[in-house]
């Protein structure tokens, strides 16, 4: 029988260190590095220990920017063990985000990485804290950033006023247990334990509160959707400092005691090698990371047939791409729908539902979770087939975003349903279709055109990988609807190929009025696709290509 559970996330990594101490909980297979349960818990107790030498303790903010570094979970689990807040960062911000996000944040130690190939970490830091250059690691007194203490680097290199892994790592080793068991002891399954900022689509990132109770109870109901057991093996190339990786991915191993094995920044080739390597049975994607493996040149190198599961997520799926992953990489995709602040699932698609509505729903709701269609306007439930917000109520939602109770008002109601901005429609099974989002919605002449119904008529157009769709302002009609199409290898399509494929299936009115072939599309660090991003894009493509918008 299915029940929540009142573990923290510290209690489940020492029962698996001591029921299988032995097995492999971590694995990098592309450099041979290796972790089982027992050697990352110490390490993860001796983290702790670190982090309480240079200051840490209950309720401080501890942020981790880093891509899927292997010291990443280290941080989150001694964070979670001691009751420290781990602060998730979006591993593309740039120097303004970044500095919003420490500030907004309250936090008092950021650790980091090199960066990516178009962001030097180290440098932006020094940029934000001048005065580390000039003070002793552990003495930061900081004029902009008067809660930040300390600067930890990840790795073994050395940088002024920062302190590295394996100094905190020693620290640990020489510090007395008394007062992390202390801490240990006090930690509550209903404290934060993850702080992770939205995207910010829309105005300033917001602080999402996260428990113990959240992100472990989510990744546990996760996992059992899809059968998890001990036996498993997740290859996981989403990124950690999204709810995918963090929750859907490695919350749900920790839960059922499996083996994460990670790839630090997603290649489709490092991905595809390490599940066939390792015999991973689970992988997830975001629909372009699918994309971007099935077309990969040496795809069918790999013998892919130990896989049986994973999930989709991140953004609407194709039907034709859900489809084609079944078929040429032997897994039953299902898919979950949510937001960070539902942390992340409120419904899924189970393992063993008929291909149907794991191609074409979201499926049904997480246990312990009530998930209502509501009517915008009235807040009132809708029929069954009516389409409507996407709203929930259960132990998946959030704290509330720190520090800002009116916009936790604003986003849940007074009986306790967190409201989405999602679009949705409850058929008589219980499954749910998401049809877009309210403000993605494309108001043409007052005919509602929501883009997700021409995404899915578009990919059944041979030659088209990919496809999005989006409002693109008008003088005239206020929005005309926008294709922004991604082409298959030696492909070659026209404008007037793509309308001609319209007319006479749907509607005139939802036929795009403007097509561009695109090579990519404006993404977020989690791989969501930035679609209000598209609309300006529209404006100058336009203006390149000489076409009058009216």
């Amino acid at each position: 029988m299915i029940q929540l559970s009142e573990k923290t996330l510290g209690d489940y990594l020492e029962y698996w260190a001591e029921h299988t101490p032995d097995k492999e909980y971590i694995v990098y297979s592309d450099r041979n590095l290796r972790f089982t349960w027992k050697e990352f818990n110490q390490r993860v107790d001796d983290m702790a220990k670190g982090l309480i030498a240079i200051g840490v303790t209950k309720g401080t903010h501890v942020g981790l920017w880093a891509q899927n570094v292997p010291d990443w979970l280290t941080f989150l689990y001694a964070c979670a063990k001691i009751g420290a807040v781990c602060i998730t960062v979006n591993t593309n911000y740039k120097q303004n985000e970044l500095e919003f996000l420490v500030k907004d944040s309250d936090m008092h130690t950021l650790c980091l990485t090199d960066g990516t190939w178009e962001s030097n970490y180290v440098d932006m830091t020094y940029q934000m804290l001048p005065e580390l250059r000039e003070c002793q690691r552990g003495h930061l007194e900081s004029k902009n950033f008067p809660n930040l203490k300390n600067v930890v680097y990840i790795g073994q290199e050395k940088y002024r006023g920062m302190y590295n892994t394996a100094e905190i790592l020693l620290l640990g080793e020489n510090t007395e247990e008394d007062e992390f068991i202390k801490l240990r002891n006090s930690v509550n399954c209903h404290d934060v334990v993850n702080m992770q900022y939205t995207s910010g689509t829309t105005g300033f990132p917001k602080g999402v509160m996260l428990t113990h109770y959240n992100i472990a109870n989510n990744g546990y109901l996760t996992g059992e959707h899809m059968k998890f057991t001990q036996e498993d093996k997740l290859c996981v190339c989403v990124p950690l400092f999204h709810c995918f990786g963090v929750v859907l991915a490695t919350m749900n191993c920790l839960t059922h005691g499996c083996t994460e094995v990670m790839v630090e920044r997603f290649d489709p080739l490092v991905t595809l090698a390490s599940v066939h390597k390792e015999r991973c049975t689970a992988l997830y994607g975001v629909p372009t990371m699918f994309i971007a493996e099935l077309n990969h040149p040496m795809f069918d190198m790999f013998d892919l047939s130990c896989l049986r599961t994973g999930i989709m997520a991140g953004s609407l799926c194709p039907i034709e791409l859900m489809r084609k992953v079944e078929d040429k990489m032997h897994l039953r995709v299902t898919s979950v729908y949510g937001l960070t602040e539902t942390s992340p699932g409120m419904s899924q698609t189970r393992i063993d539902d008929p291909d149907e509505v794991r191609y074409t729903t979201v499926g049904r709701d997480y246990e312990f979770v009530d998930v209502k269609v509501l009517d915008p306007e009235t807040n009132q439930e809708v029929p069954v087939g009516v389409q409507g917000e996407m709203c929930c109520k259960g132990f998946n939602v959030m704290k509330g975003y720190y520090k800002n109770p009116k916009a936790t008002a604003e986003i849940i109601d007074e009986n306790g349903y967190l409201h989405s901005g999602d679009l949705g429609v409850k058929d008589e099974n219980g499954n749910y279709r998401i049809t877009g989002r309210i403000k993605d919605m494309i108001i043409r002449g007052g005919e509602n055109i929501y883009p997700r119904e021409i995404e899915e008529f578009l990919y059944h157009l041979p030659g088209v990988r990919d496809v999005q769709v989006a409002g693109v302002p008008s003088k005239k009609y206020g929005e005309e609807v926008g294709a922004f199409i991604i082409l298959d290898e030696g492909v070659k399509l026209t404008v007037d190929e793509v309308r001609d494929y319209c007319r006479g299936r749907i509607a005139r009115y939802k036929i795009p009025k403007y097509v561009f072939f695109v090579d990519e599309y404006p993404l977020t660090g989690s791989g969501k696709i930035q679609k209000f991003k598209l609309r300006d894009l529209s404006l100058k493509l336009c203006a390149e290509q000489g076409i009058e918008v009216i």
